[in-house]
């Protein structure tokens, strides 16, 4: 069954490290965001390809699930999802998870210096529902499974071996965010109870081994917070989330993004995205669709997350308007672009290119409603820098 539709029956390169933090000068956030003007203005009528842009923005497919990639032989995966960029000399490489079980995996698509397509092929095959995930700072694509007893695959943009990374916990595995500075990996988890984690490898850049801990904090939507080790990472007879006695319980953690000693998740359930100040071990909520006044809320249906160089915060859309919002550092939330006529799809997998001047992402069921009809979409503009 379709996530969406269960759901309402029921760093990284040396250029990507730019925007995973080293560049992102640090976000104020200091109270849920508010509606507010967008800084790109607000959007024009929809493109060719059905994308309602800012001016002096365009669109452009890059591929479409079953159909060969442009200039290559490689056939696109089904159901896109989260991804990421990597900078690859001069050009760069966008890699996409496939959100089918079974089946899964990930694959790649890399562009030269001017933006062009080069090749595409497969990075990890034969997994289960790969969701979200995240890019290290060695240059490797932390693949997560979205399914119970899930693992996360580290994965190798440039294709090549693939490795399943046990140590970091079995449990309904969603997004990753590497901390170079405190030398962790951030996981959430996509529960209706789902816990916050972080994994601490007893060597940093070697993820066979470590420490998985968990968010213990009170009920609150703010406050300060510690970390306790979970017990029996593998999850089994009792899972990760009901081990540590405190634990907060988070509804339906998404994606997750870190930048400036900060990291930012989502959390479907109930529309809200979460900081989580590291320097001094508070969290809050940076966005809360029931607390936008006056409304409407623009951004609901939280999802995949990343982040610009600007401190701009962008968050895709699983349901609403299939919009893709900006929360910026002064607590403005607007929509920054529309995907129109694809009301049965969601918005995934949001990157930036190395530059900052290309935005990646697909729409996982395009118009069609079915993992088979993906769309993988650029955006290029004049982003904020």
């Amino acid at each position: 069954m379709e996530r969406r539709s269960f759901l309402r029956g029921a760093v990284i390169g040396t250029s990507v490290a730019t925007f995973g933090g080293t560049l992102m000068r640090g976000a104020a956030y200091a109270a849920p965001a508010q509606n507010g003007p967008s800084p790109y203005g607000s959007l024009g009528a929809a493109d060719a390809n059905g994308i309602q842009l800012p001016s002096g923005f365009t669109s452009r497919v890059i591929a479409r699930s079953g159909q060969t990639v442009s200039g290559t032989s490689y056939t696109w995966h089904n159901a896109p999802d989260g991804g990421a960029c990597f900078a690859d000399g001069s050009g760069w490489i966008y890699v996409s998870n496939s959100e089918i079980n079974p089946g899964g995996g990930a694959s790649a698509v890399k562009f030269n210096s001017s933006g062009t397509i080069t090749s595409a092929y497969r990075i990890l095959s034969n997994t289960r529902q790969n969701c979200a995930g995240g890019a290290t700072p060695w240059n490797t694509w932390l693949s997560c499974e979205e399914v119970s007893l899930g693992y996360v695959y580290e994965t190798n943009p440039w294709g090549g071996t693939s490795t399943r990374r046990d140590a970091m916990g079995k449990f309904k595995h969603e997004a990753a965010a590497a901390d170079p500075v405190r030398r962790v990996i951030y996981l959430t988890e996509d529960e209706s109870n789902g816990c916050f984690y972080r994994f601490i490898p007893t060597t940093w850049g070697n993820l066979s081994s470590g420490t998985l801990q968990v968010l213990v904090a009170g009920s609150g939507t703010s406050g300060s917070f510690t970390w306790q080790n979970v017990p029996d990472p593998d999850g089994s007879p009792t899972a990760t989330r009901n081990q540590v006695s405190g634990a907060k319980h988070f509804n339906g953690g998404e994606g997750c993004h870190y930048a400036g000693d900060t990291v930012w998740f989502t959390t479907k359930g109930d529309n809200r995205v979460w900081q989580v100040n590291l320097l001094n071990s508070t969290y809050e909520l940076a966005y809360d669709d029931s607390l936008v006044n006056p409304g409407p809320a623009p951004l609901t249906g939280v999802d995949n997350i990343t982040g610009s160089s600007s401190g701009d915060l962008f968050v895709a859309e699983d349901g609403g308007n299939l919009e893709i919002c900006i929360i910026t550092p002064n607590d403005i939330v607007a929509v920054f672009l529309r995907v129109t006529g694809q009301s049965s799809s969601e918005i995934t997998g949001p990157a930036f290119s190395p530059d900052g001047k290309r935005l990646y992402f697909s729409s996982q069921r395009g118009t069609s409603g079915s993992s088979s009809g993906g769309i993988t979409y650029e955006v290029t503009g004049p982003f904020r820098a």
